[in-house]
């Protein structure tokens, strides 16, 4: 009797919530959307493009190591420094860390004295200093010329005139 009695009000509720309370609801939905259909375009018709041939065969290879690469000149430029040749100690040295301090002339042979760091190193003609490969060609009493042979950008060498001044020290309390 009590499962009875159970669905009796399940039923009774059930039929309470779908009464006529939303009839108008229910109108205005179908007022609202009855001109409303789904329209689709149709799709569009694929058009046929003419097949084109390609030949690279008549077009530069953009990837070619000679269009990454400059241009280099034939037989390497000439001027080469001989690698094979035993270090001077001057040539660890950049140039701009040398200084001339003096000279001294043996018979008629004249050296120049080029301190690097806290060494006093002597110099003649034909001897190399600094980082480029640089000979001495002359030794006055105020500087000392170099040649240099400065790589470029495209693994040649050039060469540079440079020159070394003679650094007079200051002395302290003379004026």
């Amino acid at each position: 009797m009590k499962r009875a009695a159970i669905i009796l009000v399940c039923l009774g509720l059930m039929t309470a919530c779908g009464g006529e309370d939303h009839q108008d609801l229910r109108q205005w939905m179908k007022d609202s959307t009855k001109d409303f259909k789904g329209k689709i375009p149709p799709l569009p018709g694929l058009k046929s493009f003419p097949p084109v041939a390609y030949e690279a065969g008549d077009l530069v290879d953009p990837y070619n190591v000679s269009k990454i690469e400059p241009e280099r000149k034939a037989g390497g430029g000439g001027i080469k420094p001989d690698l094979d040749r035993r270090k001077e100690p001057l040539e660890a040295y950049p140039l701009e860390s040398l200084k001339m301090v003096g000279t001294l002339k043996m018979g008629k042979m004249v050296h120049a004295l080029i301190q690097a760091d806290k060494n006093l190193h002597q110099v003649k003609i034909g001897n190399y200093m600094g980082q480029n490969f640089g000979i001495i060609t002359d030794i006055s009493e105020t500087e000392v010329q170099l040649k240099e042979l400065v790589p470029d950008s495209l693994g040649d060498y050039s060469e540079r005139t440079s020159t070394l001044q003679l650094q007079e020290k200051q002395q302290e309390g003379r004026k």
